[in-house]
């Protein structure tokens, strides 16, 4: 098998970002899960067709689902398309599962999905994380932190030269 070359490191990388959750979000824990997927969405993945907004990850009889996100259809597929919002098995270990179903009990947790990617091995993965809801006031205090570090960095560029 011949070595992969740098271009083919450049083209991995994220498919589907969900922007929102790390807006909207305190992220507490990630996960990493693989996705059980048809081959034209494979297909649909790897042209960058993916929309990860309102979507969520649900945990139903020892299973994990993605819900909500959507895989467009793959063009070239005439007859056997997929169905672009179908729920999506997530493939955990059981002890993460347990992990998972233990902290979702608790009051204010939620399971979003963060973004969606190809690994070294060319596998479609997707970030997950447990996350508890940010507040108003909570959202005004990270942008203002985000400005006030932004204002720094641009008056210690003059140092840093």
């Amino acid at each position: 098998m011949a070595a992969r070359s740098h271009k083919d490191k450049s083209k991995r990388g994220s498919v589907a970002v969900n922007k929102k959750a790390y807006r909207n979000f305190e992220l507490v824990e990630r996960f990493e899960a693989g996705l059980e997927l048809l081959g034209t969405e494979v297909k649909s993945l790897r042209a960058g067709q993916a929309d990860l907004n309102g979507s969520y990850a649900r945990l139903q009889d020892e299973q994990c689902w993605l819900v909500g996100a959507t895989i467009a259809q793959y063009q070239q597929a005439q007859v056997y398309q997929h169905e672009p919002t179908r729920k999506r098995k997530l493939l955990l270990h059981k002890t993460e599962i347990r992990k998972i179903r233990t902290k979702l009990e608790q009051r204010g947790f939620t399971f979003v999905p963060l973004r969606i990617y190809f690994n070294d091995r060319g596998l479609a993965k997707a970030e997950l994380a447990l996350a508890s809801g940010k507040r108003k006031h909570d959202k005004r205090q990270a942008i203002t932190e985000r400005d006030q570090k932004r204002d720094v960095d641009r008056s210690m560029k003059k140092y840093r030269k």
